[in-house]
């Protein structure tokens, strides 16, 4: 829909900001450590942790704080030990929320997930009361600069990506989980550094709000983003920027 944007679409846009806190980086540190400890330190062996070494190159992290992360997953150093919890619900207009955290204390992060819903008009669901809403993706976004739109097609393409588009001045390739791999080598191969990368989940379907209904739900959703626990946030929101623009 012309003029309209996807949360999925808006969210590499916060990534500059989110670096100069440093939130970056604490993400992609829990990501690769817990990375390690599931599927163990070797890069090349273990799929999720290649990915997640990637993406903090890619952020320009430097090598020591990765070769710590991948030590403190497979135990050669001390650390603290994360869970994977996922949470689902619901925003204001019927938007659906599904929330990735690594957190310490589970007991310390439900309530605190609860509590964010309800302060801004959402409300915490039961599992896979959305989940199911949405599919898994490989996503790569690549600046535009980086390269000529037809030959990073080729590259792409051939390594088995299912699409590519251009949204500003980024380039974004999509995959299934199974090829995300195979592409992300053809990229290492040919020198191009995704700003970033990884495996979102893609709504089937938008709910389009505007209004206050789509400013509380941006508000609600960017909640959920600054809380220190939460890795990942994805939501079927669809909303014209502009509109918002022109009633603030």
């Amino acid at each position: 829909m012309s003029g309209h944007s996807k949360w999925s679409t808006i969210k590499h846009k916060k990534a500059a900001a989110d670096a100069k806190r440093g939130k970056v980086f604490t993400r992609l540190i829990k990501e690769i450590t817990i990375a390690a400890k599931l599927g163990g330190g070797d890069i090349d062996g273990n799929p999720r942790l290649r990915s997640a070494v990637a993406a903090a190159k890619g952020s320009n992290m430097p090598a020591d704080n990765i070769k710590r992360a991948i030590q403190k997953g497979t135990g050669e150093l001390p650390g603290v030990t994360y869970e994977e919890v996922s949470y689902e619900g619901y925003g204001p207009g019927g938007v659906a929320i599904l929330i990735e955290t690594l957190t310490d204390n589970r007991m310390r992060t439900t309530p605190e997930i609860r509590h964010v819903f309800s302060k801004y008009g959402g409300n915490l669901g039961e599992p896979n009361s959305v989940a199911w809403m949405f599919d898994k993706k490989g996503q790569f976004v690549i600046p535009a600069s980086a390269i000529e739109e037809d030959r990073l097609m080729e590259i792409v393409l051939e390594a088995g990506a299912d699409d590519l588009t251009q949204e500003d001045e980024h380039f974004v390739v999509q995959t299934t989980v199974e090829s995300f791999h195979a592409v992300q080598q053809a990229l290492e191969a040919a020198s191009i550094t995704p700003e970033s990368q990884g495996l979102i989940r893609e709504p089937q379907n938008t709910v389009e709000l505007d209004g206050k209904k789509a400013e509380q739900c941006l508000k609600l959703l960017d909640m959920f983003e600054d809380h220190d626990d939460v890795q990942n946030v994805h939501a079927n929101l669809e909303f014209d920027p502009q509109a918002l623009e022109s009633e603030a």
